[in-house]
C-alpha cells in the first residue's frame, strides 16, 4: 500500500485536493482508502456507541446512509493496518514522518512552516494565485489540474514500515527524507526489499516485524513442533490462529 498526507492549516484546502486526487485514483482503477484526522470528539461519553466500546474491543455500526467500524488502535501502525486499498490518502496527520506529504496551503509562509523535509507538491488555497512553484515544489491546483496531482501521488507515494529497526541504518523519518530528496529508493529499506522468513498476518494484513522477531517466533515454533511425529525441518509452516 502506498501513501501520501495532505497536511495543512484550517481552510487550506485539504479536502477538496484529497477528494480530487481520490476521485482519478479510483477511476484509474485504484482501491482508494482516505484517514481523517479529526480533532473534534468523534464519539461522546453517554452515547450508545461510547458505552458499547466500555465492554467490547470493537463497535460496528450501521446506519442509513454508510457503515461504520469503532475501535481503538494502540498507535498509527495499529491504525493503518486495518486499510485494505491500493493509495491511502490521508488528510491531516501532521505529525506523520514515514509517508510523503502533499502541502495545502494559503501562502507561501504556510508551505515553509510546514516543510519538514517530506513534501513533494504544493495544492490548496495558494495554487489558485498562478504560483508554480515554491521553494522548489510544484504547485498543483487540483481543482483545475487533479489528473497532473494524481499522476504525482502515482509516482511519489510511499509508506514505510514505520517501526525503526534500524537495519538500513537510519530511522524510517530519516530514510523518509532521503527517499523524498531521490536519495534513497524503497529497495533500500531492507524490510520492504528483503523475503521474510517468517510472516504473520492478522486479518490480511501483514505485520511488520523486526529480524529478531521472525528469528525469535521461527525458533519458538520449530523447537515446539520439532519432538511432534510429522515435523519435517525444512518445510514450508503455516499456522492459523482463529479467535471465535
Amino acid at each position: 500500500m502506498r501513501a501520501v498526507a495532505f497536511v495543512g492549516v484550517k481552510k487550506s484546502g485539504k479536502t477538496t485536493t484529497v477528494e480530487a486526487v481520490a476521485r482519478v485514483l479510483r477511476e484509474r482503477g485504484y482501491r482508494v482508502a482516505i484517514a481523517k484526522s479529526m480533532h473534534a470528539e468523534f464519539d461522546r461519553e453517554g452515547t450508545d456507541t461510547w458505552r458499547f466500546s466500555q465492554v467490547a474491543d470493537s463497535v460496528i455500526v450501521r446506519a442509513n446512509d454508510t457503515d461504520a467500524l469503532l475501535f481503538k488502535a494502540k498507535d498509527i501502525n495499529a491504525l493503518f493496518s486495518m486499510v485494505n486499498a491500493d493509495f491511502l490518502l490521508l488528510e491531516g496527520f501532521k505529525s506523520v514522518q514515514h509517508v510523503p506529504k502533499v502541502i495545502c496551503a494559503k501562502s507561501e509562509e504556510d508551505v515553509r512552516e510546514l516543510n519538514d523535509g517530506l513534501a513533494v507538491a504544493v495544492s490548496g488555497v495558494v495554487a489558485g494565485n498562478e504560483v508554480r512553484e515554491i521553494d522548489g515544489l510544484p504547485v498543483i491546483d487540483a481543482t483545475k489540474e487533479p489528473e497532473k496531482l494524481a499522476d504525482l501521488v502515482e509516482k511519489r507515494a510511499f509508506m514505510l514500515p514505520n517501526i525503526d529497526c534500524g537495519l538500513c541504518g537510519f530511522k524510517c523519518a530519516e530514510m523518509a527524507r532521503m527517499i523524498v530528496k531521490g536519495e534513497k529508493t524503497l529497495r533500500d529499506c531492507v524490510v520492504l526489499s528483503s523475503k521474510p522468513k517468517v510472516t504473520v498476518k492478522i486479518d490480511g494484513q501483514v505485520l511488520p516485524m523486526k529480524d529478531w522477531v521472525q528469528e525469535l517466533v521461527e525458533k519458538t515454533i520449530k523447537g515446539m513442533l520439532s519432538a511432534m511425529k510429522g515435523y519435517r525441518d525444512g518445510r514450508k509452516i503455516e499456522i492459523v490462529i482463529r479467535e471465535d
